[in-house]
């Protein structure tokens, strides 16, 4: 669909430079797309049960991820400088 839209855009600009009416239009056909096209592509390729927003960036889901990986790589650096980790330990205490 992506390519439909881009050549149905390069058409309309160049007749826009007969009538700069079709730039507008071409313009609202690439907001048109980057809003529903792509948004509706990703939500039904996503999982069923997930739903979108846990597959944003920004969702639990990833946060949850980021933190378990952040407490894996954490528990691996005590594991891996014991006398480290307990200097660092500490110093936050002071």
């Amino acid at each position: 669909m992506g390519t439909i839209v881009l050549s149905g855009t390069v058409v309309l600009v160049v007749l826009g430079f007969g009538n700069h009416t079709w730039w507008l239009v071409a313009v609202a056909l690439l907001f048109v797309y980057m809003q529903y096209g792509r948004g509706a592509s990703a939500s039904s390729s996503g999982g069923a049960a997930g739903g979108a927003s846990d597959a944003s960036p920004g969702g639990y889901r990833a946060y949850r991820d980021r933190r378990d990986k952040q407490a894996k790589w954490d528990r691996r650096y005590r594991r891996e400088r014991p006398l480290e980790s307990r200097r660092q330990a500490r110093e936050r205490k002071s």
